[in-house]
């Protein structure tokens, strides 16, 4: 959402800016050139909003936006820069001051809270929303939560480089990721999870041996001890059983394709594997409907956002996650 916000407000920056060389250069004076400025700024502030709101409906959850959902959002963009053409053309001069003013500030005023907003939500609070069970109890659906992204520390825009931390990632921390996919293409737990924001604790950390025998985890072969917020709810366990190629099973693990063979089966019945150098391995403490590591892989450093902060909705919940 960030670069969203950040690409959003670069357009409405560049576009005030010309507005102020054109405006300087007296070549917005003709009401044929102000009605055509006016209808591309119209045509920009809702393809903007468009393009935010799109993805906050489709692309915040995972999918890809349709077809359909662009046309629309082009066709209201050029309805109503063919108003505001028509507006700005018959507009008199003092009128034409009064329609620009407005829309200058309309255009300050979201660049501004735009290059404010990917600021904050790039390097320090992000907003997110519970979307399933997997980490029952602890986090509910419909709970909405804040991400704290500078914990593991700042990461400088479009690199992996992070410095700063306060702390560092370990065991039992619930963090914020975005899936690891390459791409649309790849299947995990019954469909694409390309490009969707994942929430689940650690579990091992990098070089740590894992498996999960009859749905507990063990790790460095040790079973792990029973912690209140795990949530077990069947009673039936498959039985486990060792994988007849250790470095095959490994590495089609790591390839984040693990589940398409064994599908179920690992709920209960998974590995060992050694979680790779620059990776980790989580786990929804909901561990009987949770799509976590066991199905899909190791988790990237890169890929993590942050650690899940404070429940700020609803009220009710409302605290700090632990």
């Amino acid at each position: 959402m960030e670069q969203r916000l950040f690409i959003a407000a670069c357009v409405m920056y560049a576009f005030t800016l010309l507005t102020r060389y054109l405006k300087k250069h007296n070549k917005l004076a003709t009401p044929n050139a102000f009605g055509w400025w006016h209808a591309s700024f119209l045509f920009l502030i809702i393809l903007c909003a468009a393009y935010l709101l799109l993805f906050v409906l489709r692309g915040g959850a995972g999918e890809p936006v349709t077809a359909s959902q662009i046309i629309g959002s082009l066709v209201c963009a050029a309805v109503c820069a063919g108003c505001g053409y028509v507006k700005g053309q018959q507009a008199n001069a003092k009128k034409q001051e009064s329609l620009m003013k407005a829309d200058l500030e309309w255009s300050n005023t979201v660049y501004f809270a735009g290059f404010v907003a990917a600021f904050v939500m790039f390097f320090f609070v992000q907003a997110f929303k519970i979307p399933s069970a997997s980490m029952h109890n602890t986090l509910l659906e419909g709970d909405h939560l804040f991400v704290n992204k500078a914990v593991y520390g700042f990461r400088i825009p479009l690199t992996d480089i992070r410095f700063g931390a306060f702390e560092d990632i370990k065991p039992g921390d619930i963090v914020v990721f975005q899936f690891p996919a390459k791409d649309r293409q790849q299947q995990n737990c019954g469909g694409s999870q390309y490009g969707k924001d994942f929430v689940k604790r650690v579990i091992a950390m990098p070089g740590d041996t894992v498996q999960v025998i009859n749905g507990r985890p063990w790790v460095n072969g040790v079973q792990l001890p029973e912690q209140p917020y795990e949530l077990y709810q069947d009673v039936e366990r498959l039985p486990y059983e060792a994988p007849e190629d250790p470095e095959q099973y490994q590495q089609v693990w790591q390839d984040h394709l693990l589940d398409n063979y064994l599908g179920f089966y690992l709920r209960d019945s998974f590995g060992p594997v050694t979680v790779p150098e620059g990776t980790y391995f989580v786990m929804g403490d909901n561990r009987d409907d949770s799509c976590d590591s066991r199905f899909w892989g190791p988790v990237p450093r890169e890929n993590i956002k942050g650690k899940a902060w404070f429940i700020h909705w609803p009220p009710s919940r409302m605290g700090l996650i632990k």
